[in-house]
């Protein structure tokens, strides 16, 4: 998993509440076995009309916020149903953080475990960056060392995440990774197991 210490991007606006995991990844596009590949179909039913054709005003179809890497929604983001698929295609479209005023447990769960950062400010702090918006695309930087995101110049707000999540993100880790870090003691016990029943 790509660590993630400081991250400077391109801030999408996305100011809605309540966005379930089906308005991030429809169900039909939930058959591929990969975790790679989903980027294509975030917020489909959104960005596309029935013939496939793009929704000339949905943000990420406007040609100053190609590349956006950073969203900012409203409240309850990543309601509904579990499927890590949600954070799967905004990883793969491009997003390393989402910010908002509050996630729905089991996706703020899957983020971590996927490499991106959730980060909840209160709304005020949300609303400000969402007025800022309409004067125009801004990059952010995020320091998750400092706990702190900034707009050059404009604002500055500090965050909390859990230490742990902190620290995994940081290095890089998934559970997967975690382990591995203990592979010689695991096969020093296993050893040393064999031994005892052999």
């Amino acid at each position: 998993m790509k660590p993630f210490i400081t991250h400077t991007g391109l801030v999408a606006p996305l100011p809605v509440a309540n966005i379930d995991t089906d308005q991030i990844i429809p169900k039909q596009f939930l058959k591929r076995i990969e975790r790679t590949g989903f980027g294509q179909f975030l917020f489909y039913d959104w960005r596309f009309h029935e013939d496939g054709t793009p929704v000339e005003e949905f943000i990420l179809n406007n040609k100053d916020y190609q590349g956006a890497s950073i969203l900012i929604a409203h409240n309850n983001f990543g309601c509904g149903s579990s499927r890590e698929h949600a954070p799967w295609a905004l990883l793969d479209y491009g997003f390393r953080a989402v910010i908002a005023p509050s996630f729905a447990d089991i996706f703020y769960n899957n983020c971590f475990k996927n490499g991106m950062l959730p980060i909840v400010l209160k709304e005020e702090e949300i609303n400000n960056l969402l007025s800022l918006s309409k004067e125009g695309p801004f990059e952010m930087t995020i320091d998750l060392e400092k706990q702190s995101l900034s707009v050059k110049g404009m604002l500055e707000y500090s965050f909390q995440t859990d230490p742990y999540r902190r620290k995994m993100l940081l290095e890089g880790l998934d559970d997967i990774g975690l382990t591995e870090k203990f592979n010689n003691e695991i096969s020093a016990y296993e050893q040393k197991r064999e031994l005892l029943f052999s």
